[in-house]
């Protein structure tokens, strides 16, 4: 498949929602994803497309000059395993390095829920060389564990 990563753009929530709409088993809260609507457009998003429309978008939060974090990534069911997912990141971190930033932090659902597609995703996050810093139950709540990793870039 071939496709192109452009950004970082600002104001991308109507090409990302579509995106995230579609991943039910990822982003199936609705008050998440109206939340994840109103952050995207203003912050730098990362999008993986082509003729055909986007595949995926990456929207970074930083949190001071030295961190910042992957706040939502999605990248429709159709072109998962394809590279998409790798590039976003990769592109997003070259920038990141190019601001200065030394850390990057995800959070994803923990290992103490057994769901299958959270499980992909850690996988994910643990190739591109992300490691597990703690999994906490106070962030969201018990019923949605998360997992906080990090990489230093």
């Amino acid at each position: 498949m071939s496709f192109t990563i452009t950004g970082p753009h600002l104001g991308q929530a109507a090409v990302c929602i579509p995106i995230v709409r579609s991943l039910p088993e990822w982003f199936g809260i609705e008050a998440d994803i109206v939340h994840y609507a109103a952050a995207i457009d203003h912050l730098p998003t990362f999008l993986a497309g082509n003729p055909a429309g986007a595949g995926g978008f990456l929207s970074l939060k930083q949190h001071n000059p030295y961190a910042a974090e992957v706040y939502v990534m999605g990248v429709r069911r159709e072109c998962q395993r394809t590279g998409i997912g790798r590039r976003l990141l990769q592109d997003a971190e070259a920038w990141l390095r190019s601001q200065n930033v030394e850390y990057l932090q995800a959070k994803t659902l923990g290992p103490s829920d057994d769901d299958e597609n959270y499980a992909r995703t850690r996988a994910f996050y643990l190739a591109m060389g992300f490691r597990p810093l703690e999994e906490c139950m106070q962030i969201w709540d018990a019923q949605n564990p998360c997992l906080i990793l990090i990489k230093r870039l």
